[in-house]
């Protein structure tokens, strides 16, 4: 069975990466990574070389990502993506794509493929996330695709309503989490050596912009940079920076900023990779900002989670998440009670055991049937 997978970020690919290991040397499944977005930015770490690493036979990399990101570069990108997987769909043949989550990258990689009818399979359909414009990226995949995981039986249903058919539609977890019982974190000297992270604790933070509210985005940096100076007066602070969003370098100025004004303060990491993104989500003391990772992965950690704005808005929450407004008072007063509150004990909705094996069965018999 002849597979492609489609992955524009360093985000989904860590998502993805116990899947690939699974089928990589699994002889029923010919596989061929198709690497594009911010993979190919040297701005945004070039992590190309994350994927090339783990040695893969066959690795196709599409370049069409400009470098701006006000709206019009942002549908610049969009366009380009379209034309170039358009030359890409006509070329090669498959008898599946897998596709993850609400890039805009993602949906044009998709859309492109529709009128070739290539079958997609989607990961994390029928999640929602009302402050941002993913939001419609990803119901627009999920309309295009022919299989679905979703990540709970809530997003499931909504999957189920969205394309009014039950049929193909499965819940199975996030399968970023299929390891994580048996996950080990980098060894703790070993890693704060590598980074020259301080002997002490540390807040892990990731912010992105809202991409519903445009014009709200330089005040909200402005919120985040105020409430971030409070904060590391008291704990060393880990941020990795923004994806490749409408208006991510208004945020990305600022963080520089911080570092640049208080630079024994912050550490700013472009790229972690999974392994080293994990270690420090299991060495961290609380989790900040904005990010899908906050939501689906931290409670297995036991780590609280503060959960800023709108940009998660409407994702299913565990027990660990405190939401707080982009307010430097409120993210100060939600980060306090999260330092105080210890260790998480509760479960993550987002986990299911053994997500990449029922995938790879369920894709199995989808092969038989079509």
């Amino acid at each position: 069975m002849k597979i492609g997978i489609l992955t524009s970020s360093r985000a989904d690919y860590g998502i993805y990466l116990p899947f690939l290991q699974k089928i990589k040397d699994d002889p029923f499944f010919e596989l061929e990574i198709i690497a594009f977005g911010t993979h190919l930015s040297k701005t945004h770490g070039y992590t190309l070389n994350e994927i090339e690493a783990d040695k893969y036979k066959c690795v196709h990399t599409i370049s069409a990502l400009i470098s701006n990101d006000d709206e019009q570069s942002i549908v610049t990108s969009y366009g380009l993506t379209i034309l170039k997987f358009a030359d890409f769909w006509d070329q090669n043949k498959y008898d599946l794509v897998f596709c993850l989550g609400d890039r805009f990258e993602m949906s044009a990689a998709v859309q492109a493929g529709i009128v070739f009818g290539i079958r997609f399979a989607h990961f994390h359909g029928g999640e929602t996330t009302l402050g941002a414009i993913d939001n419609i990226y990803r119901h627009q995949i999920t309309l295009a695709s022919s299989l679905h995981f979703t990540a709970t039986d809530v997003f499931k249903e909504k999957v189920i309503n969205l394309i009014g058919s039950s049929k193909e539609v499965y819940s199975v977890g996030s399968l970023s989490l299929n390891d994580i019982k048996d996950f080990r974190p980098i060894d703790k000297n070993e890693f704060y050596k590598k980074y020259a992270i301080p002997e002490k604790e540390f807040i892990l933070v990731t912010f992105h912009p809202e991409t519903i509210s445009i014009k709200e985005n330089v005040h909200f940096a402005t919120e985040m940079k105020k409430a971030l100076l409070s904060i590391c007066k008291e704990t060393f602070v880990i941020i990795t920076m923004p994806n490749a969003d409408t208006q991510g370098s208004v945020y990305r100025e600022v963080i520089q900023e911080l570092k640049k004004e208080i630079p024994d303060r912050f550490l700013l990491i472009e790229n972690f990779g999974k392994q080293n993104y994990f270690s420090a989500m299991y060495y961290a003391k609380i989790l900040l900002g904005n990010t899908s990772s906050g939501i689906l992965e931290a409670a297995s950690f036991g780590k609280y989670v503060v959960n800023v704005g709108d940009r998660q808005k409407g994702r299913v929450q565990s027990d660990n998440i405190l939401n707080s407004d982009f307010k430097e008072e409120s993210i100060i007063s939600a980060v306090n009670i999260a330092m105080n509150k210890g260790k998480f004990e509760g479960e993550n909705v987002y986990f299911k055991d053994k997500a990449a094996d029922n995938i790879i069965k369920i894709v199995k018999i989808f092969h038989e049937n079509i």
